[in-house]
């Protein structure tokens, strides 16, 4: 007995796939402004917490998408409706969040030593 769904979700698919990306670019670029005026003014300057808040909707974005995706594929690929989310949501908020704790971080670890140490080209 094998569970087959009528009507597969690969429109919430594309939806997912579409809201991670596009919040992906929009993280990306307001990481590289962040890091952009660190390496201006000094990332020693800054406040950590205005970064933060200002990558938080980006990031939430993709955490979002990464659901939607997770959940519709799970579903499209055999896992009934109540199954797909009890397993892809708790595995990406999850792997969300450990994200998030790593990125923040490395940006406090930035803005107590300065942009120097993350210069992993001149580590032989």
């Amino acid at each position: 007995m094998y569970y087959y769904p009528s009507q597969p979700p690969y429109l919430l698919l594309i939806i997912g796939l579409f809201t991670a990306l596009t919040s992906g670019l929009a993280l990306a670029g307001t990481l590289k402004v962040i890091v952009n005026k660190w390496q201006s003014d000094g990332a020693e300057k800054s406040s950590t917490q205005l970064s933060i808040k200002q990558l938080s909707i980006p990031f939430l974005g993709i955490t979002v998408g990464v659901t939607l995706f997770m959940c519709s594929g799970f579903e499209i690929f055999g896992f009934p409706p109540l199954l797909a989310y009890a397993v892809g949501i708790p595995v990406t908020i999850l792997t969300s969040l450990l994200v998030w704790f790593q990125l923040g971080s490395m940006m406090s670890f930035v803005e107590r030593r300065g942009m120097q140490s993350l210069d992993l080209d001149s580590m032989n």
